[in-house]
């Protein structure tokens, strides 16, 4: 096995810098060093090599014919580093590359429309976009932005950017109302039929409404139950009965004519809207954007 000749960065830049000042003295300036150490660098170079890579006199220093041949060499190498340095630079000032991105269900379909004007305006930019309602573990999987609804545990790993808030409000279709009857009060609730959220503990997700100046907690009786949340949204639309449901998530289908929203006196304060972005070095361009961009779209669908 031949013995590997790697030469640091550092000795072929000094090398370079001879070679095209012809001076070991203009080298030592224009890198800010010192005569005797660009010598030495070039010795060393030279010893890891096994070749002379400059002809020396009193008067000049002139390249061997293994020096011009390693030159060529290292100005390539070198010109390639520049080359990638600056794509990086523009990489950091430009969005681009792979984002990957975790956002709730139902929340997530919401947004994912949206994504077609981020393309647009940053078509360098590659998305991948997973719709879950289970927490994901936004470090160990290797995800760049993780959105999430609700109050979030302290983590100083992380970094956490406000998006929105969200209100609660009471939905149905109105297939369901025609067929039920309209709904003028919150005593009227007990006679429909409810379709209730099963978060991820397990529990069965409580009514918050607003009565009069209290809020309070109402636990309908369930003809259905779901665990996702987009599932509860089409369960409503399709005419199961009523839910409660975030007011960005029904505010297109409201606007569209396939659910009504009930009781708005009733709505209350919702949970807020946080998007998780793993804590490193500067945030990246392209990270930047789509944060930026998810918070303006959620300021654009306030109901």
């Amino acid at each position: 096995m031949s013995e590997r000749v790697d030469a640091p960065m550092a000795e072929i830049a000094v090398f370079v810098a001879v070679a095209q000042t012809g001076s070991f003295t203009r080298a030592a300036e224009d890198l800010g060093s010192s005569k005797s150490n660009v010598g030495k660098a070039v010795q060393r170079l030279e010893t890891r090599l096994g070749t002379k890579l400059f002809q020396r006199t009193t008067r000049a220093v002139r390249l061997t014919e293994d020096g011009e041949t390693y030159l060529a060499a290292a100005q390539d190498a070198l010109d390639g580093l520049r080359d990638a340095e600056q794509q990086l630079a523009a990489r950091r000032s430009e969005p681009a590359g792979r984002v990957k991105i975790d956002l709730p269900a139902g929340f997530g379909r919401l947004l994912l429309p949206s994504f077609v004007g981020l393309r647009e305006r940053y078509p360098k930019l590659t998305l991948e976009v997973a719709l879950t309602d289970r927490m994901s573990d936004a470090i160990g999987e290797g995800w760049d932005v993780v959105v999430r609804i609700g109050v979030l545990p302290q983590d100083s790993e992380l970094t956490v950017r406000k998006l929105c808030d969200l209100r609660l409000g009471l939905y149905a279709s109105p297939d369901y109302l025609q067929r039920r009857g309209n709904i003028t009060s919150l005593a009227e609730l007990a006679e429909h039929d409810a379709v209730v959220f099963r978060g991820p503990t397990g529990r069965l997700r409580a009514w918050t409404v607003r009565d009069g100046t209290h809020i309070r907690e109402l636990a309908p009786s369930p003809v259905l139950v779901l665990a996702d949340g987009q599932a509860l949204v089409e369960a409503a639309i399709a005419g199961f009965g009523v839910t409660q449901i975030l007011d960005r998530v029904a505010l297109p289908h409201v606007q569209a004519g396939r659910l009504v929203h009930l009781l708005p006196e009733a709505d209350t304060d919702g949970p807020p809207v946080h998007a998780i972005i793993s804590l490193g070095q500067k945030m990246a361009a392209k990270t930047r954007a789509v944060v930026n961009h998810l918070a303006d779209t959620l300021q654009k669908t306030a109901g």
